[in-house]
């Protein structure tokens, strides 16, 4: 009965995450051509530097819609992508998903933004370039665990709940653990000591894979 109960219940999960996955698509493919044709109207018919008033309305205005629905349709591009990762792997995956996607969208509205009101983006690179690589080098090991999250979950060497065995030098050699969680930075497992949560960077480094529970390996083994 509580076996039905959690079935039912996680199927109602995933009924509202697809009906959820599928009015973000509704909503972000208008707001896509909206932002698109903004861009388009703007710059073949507005001129933030000309003399007429009637062109700097058009541009301004295009400029306007642009941010506007760019960013709706961002966010709802990203949701929806979120949204599919989490129904087809695990709950950190969709998040990873959701912030890339969206950071990636609001870097293509500002340069359309700035393209759109002739800003000239030659000194916001070279601006951009520096703090890249000053945060770059000052977040190398955060972004690492991150990219090693992502290797992870494409590669599903284990899944949460999976009893497993870990070989690294780096951790001590060779201990058995139970995957508790999979996070942006971090694997929870619980071991004989307690619960640990090794850096995902760590973790892609160690050889790991999963063993069979003690039931198993009992049941397996001939009778005398």
């Amino acid at each position: 009965m509580k076996r039905r109960t959690l079935l039912r219940h996680r199927q109602k999960t995933i009924d509202a995450i697809s009906r959820a996955r599928q009015h973000d698509w509704k909503v972000a493919l208008p707001a896509g051509l909206i932002t698109a044709a903004a861009l388009v109207v703007g710059s073949a018919l507005g001129n933030v530097h000309g003399p007429a008033i009637r062109p700097r309305v058009v541009v301004w205005s295009s400029a306007a819609v642009l941010l506007v629905f760019g960013v709706i349709a961002t966010r709802r591009v990203s949701a929806g992508l979120g949204h599919l990762v989490t129904t087809r792997t695990i709950t950190a995956a969709g998040a990873a998903v959701r912030l890339v996607t969206t950071g990636v969208g609001y870097l293509i509205i500002i340069c359309a933004e700035l393209g759109l009101l002739d800003v000239s983006i030659d000194h916001l690179l070279v601006g951009a370039g520096l703090a890249g690589v000053i945060l770059g080098i000052a977040a190398q090991q955060s972004l690492g665990n991150v990219f090693a999250s992502v290797v992870l979950l494409l590669a599903k060497p284990f899944s949460v709940g999976e009893r497993i065995r870990i070989r690294s030098g780096a951790l001590g050699g060779i201990f058995d653990a139970t995957v508790l969680g999979v996070s942006l930075t971090y694997v929870t497992v619980r071991t004989d000591d307690g619960v640990l949560k090794i850096p995902n960077s760590v973790m892609l480094a160690t050889a790991a894979g999963p063993i069979a529970a003690p039931q198993e390996i009992a049941a397996d083994q001939p009778a005398p």
